[in-house]
């Protein structure tokens, strides 16, 4: 089903991230270039021992990572990948948490598991509304949950481990699922008035983010009390817009959102303790036409931002600095769908339109022990909580990232030796 392909043609320079590797799907002659053969979603399990990618046509491929590229051509080695038909096409899909215990309704086996073998779960949302949900260990598929009535978008589970499944649909509505009771308690949130293209949970579990693609809301939700807290307005942007991604930096502190318009695309920063903008990031690509940002990611370490466009397969960004500090070559084949970081950083993956995912090297850079510091303390302490501290002014705009200058990159930055366009 899969095959790999070494990149031996593009080599890293200064502007270009290496492209490590190339997984192609071998579909038949007659379904290629067909609709439903799109990468919509790839994700990184938690431990980062397992990758998973919607390659087209209803079918999810979960390989073991790191990836032996010989020994994936070869296909003579059995590491444990598996596929799963979802029988319709995979719009959304996430590794969820390991459950403390093994039983037979995660295992999918007659028997209860052997003492010891957890197992690890995977959510696919499909395009008629249905999730299912399967034990990768297994290769089973354990129940489903029904209740959207659109194309389930988006799929989180929230960092602390528990058994809670965060879905978004095109039908409008958020639900929250308790899969320790298989979905059979759901809460339903409302308010998005057109399709919700994303979902994104805090990292200390206390909010929900979503994106409407057409009714241009950002909304954010307590997923303590399941309730609607605010919606995020205050843009600057006159024309017409779409909002595809968003997503929370590590610490919690920020939420970043992404839309696009005609030929321009923009990521704002917000402060989602006290819904303020606090920085925006614009890119004109005048000679490419439409050029659509189809998602974005902050890196494990919160120092950078993942970015994928219809044209350019990823592009990174440090906030607080022009230009960007990594993207590829400008690309017209690229449609660039998706993008996820390995758990432990140094890796991106990025989905095409195509069904092929490609795993580009991202910077590794050290942080600081101030950026460390900050991380630490804002992973528990909130904007609110910080603004009262007798500290001064400058350390205060640090730590709240009031500190973050607006950036406007491409022809307004083309003098810019910090950003070169290829």
């Amino acid at each position: 089903m899969c095959s790999t392909q070494s990149n031996a043609e593009l080599q890293p320079t200064a502007s270009d991230p290496a492209l490590i590797l190339e997984l192609k799907t071998r579909r038949p002659p007659s379904l290629e270039g067909r609709p439903g053969c799109e990468t919509w979603s790839v994700d990184f399990s938690p431990d980062g021992a397992w990758f998973a990618w919607s390659m087209g046509h209803g079918i999810v491929w979960v390989v073991a990572w790191p990836l032996d590229s010989e020994e994936c051509q070869d296909g003579g080695v059995d590491r444990g990948d598996k596929s799963f038909s979802c029988g319709h096409p995979v719009w959304g899909l996430a590794f969820g948490p390991r459950p403390p215990k093994a039983s037979a309704a995660w295992t999918g086996c007659a028997k209860p598991a052997p003492k010891g073998n957890n197992s690890l779960l995977l959510a696919t949302g499909l395009e008629n509304g249905v999730i299912k949900i399967w034990n990768v260990l297994t290769g089973v598929a354990v129940f489903d949950l029904h209740g959207h009535e659109g194309v389930v978008r988006h799929l989180a589970f929230p960092r602390n481990g528990t058994l809670t499944l965060v879905s978004s649909s095109r039908d409008k509505t958020l639900r929250i699922w308790d899969l320790a009771h298989k979905g059979k308690k759901v809460h339903v949130l409302l308010g998005h008035k057109d399709w919700i293209s994303c979902c994104s949970v805090s990292p200390d579990c206390s909010m929900i983010a979503t994106v409407g693609r057409f009714d241009r809301m950002v909304c954010l939700w307590s997923l303590r009390s399941y309730t609607f807290i605010r919606n995020l307005t205050g843009g600057d942007h006159k024309t017409l817009y779409l909002l595809s991604s968003c997503d929370f930096s590590p610490d919690g502190a920020l939420l970043a959102t992404a839309a696009f318009s005609g030929a321009s695309w923009w990521i704002d920063l917000w402060d989602p303790y006290t819904a303020e903008k606090l920085a925006t990031l614009v890119d004109y690509f005048e000679g490419y036409g439409q050029n659509q940002l189809s998602s974005i990611q902050f890196s494990p370490n919160g120092l950078h931002l993942s970015i994928v466009t219809e044209k350019r397969p990823l592009c990174i960004w440090e906030p607080g600095k022009p230009g960007m500090v990594m993207q590829t070559r400008a690309d017209r084949d690229s449609n660039g769908l998706c993008c996820n970081y390995h758990p432990q950083g140094g890796v991106v993956a990025t989905g095409t339109r195509d069904g092929h995912v490609r795993f580009w090297k991202a910077p590794q850079t050290v942080p600081n022990l101030r950026h460390l510091c900050r991380s630490i303390l804002r992973d528990s302490v909130s904007t609110h909580q910080m603004e009262p501290l007798p500290l001064p002014k400058r350390i205060l705009e640090y730590l709240t990232y009031r500190d973050i200058p607006d950036c406007f990159t491409g022809r307004r930055a083309a003098s810019d030796t910090t950003w070169r366009q290829t």
